[in-house]
């Protein structure tokens, strides 16, 4: 277990919105560490907790996010509600983007992640041996079931529908969070709007604006080498 850091910054954007830049600059600006899908997939055994939330069973929240200050992108943007309530004291950044360079990107990427072919069969065979296979694959399961089926019940290829979720969670997000503690955030903006909501000086270097396609793909050739 590391230092107990109760969290500080909860992103409340779909992932494919800049989020691995906003982790980035997050930790950058002292918010550290900060919670992303990145996270998860090096520690899949955390898969018991967000399968625990997506059931809607009670999460140790605090055991999950010993040593994190900030949580951004999958699975956490799904439950900001119960996060904010659990930390009462966290500011929500709704990281956004062009709707349709997002429906893209997570079309390109995301959607195409499940594990295919030789892929798939070399998981599979590894399955009695590997703990940690088996929690991947509990993880590919359950964002078929939250994000695939649940949140867009199985329609993401029809792009204005999916479009229609991506906006509608947008304004939910604004309705239910409180205006003082949120922040509507692109990261193409940079340093000031964010240094400003969460009171802390403008870094003297450039905001870290990341390949975010490459490192995903950088990522998803990692997991399938094990």
């Amino acid at each position: 277990m590391g230092e107990f850091m109760a969290i500080k910054v909860i992103g409340a954007g779909f992932a494919r919105t800049g989020t691995l830049s906003l982790k980035t600059a997050l930790e950058e600006l002292g918010f550290c560490k900060c919670y992303h899908m990145v996270e998860f997939m090096r520690h899949p055994s955390d898969v018991t907790f967000w399968e625990d939330a997506s059931n809607g069973k009670p999460v140790n929240w605090d055991a999950l996010f010993d040593g994190y200050q900030a949580i951004v992108d999958y699975p956490g943007y799904r439950y900001y509600r119960q996060l904010m309530q659990h930390y009462p004291d966290a500011k929500v950044v709704l990281n956004i983007r062009d709707v349709d360079s997002w429906h893209e990107s997570t079309l390109n990427t995301i959607y195409q992640a499940a594990p295919k072919g030789w892929q798939k069969l070399k998981m599979t065979l590894s399955l009695p041996f590997s703990p940690r296979t088996r929690s991947l694959v509990r993880i590919f399961r359950m964002v078929d079931q939250d994000v695939w089926l649940k949140d867009f019940q199985g329609k993401f290829e029809d792009k204005q529908y999916a479009k229609g979720i991506f906006n509608q969670h947008i304004e939910e997000v604004k309705r239910f969070v409180p205006p003082e503690r949120l922040l509507v955030y692109q990261v193409k903006e940079g340093w000031e709007p964010l240094c400003r909501f969460l009171g802390v000086s403008v870094p003297n270097k450039p905001f870290p604006h990341l390949n975010e396609r490459a490192s995903f793909q950088h990522l998803s050739k990692q997991l399938y080498s094990h």
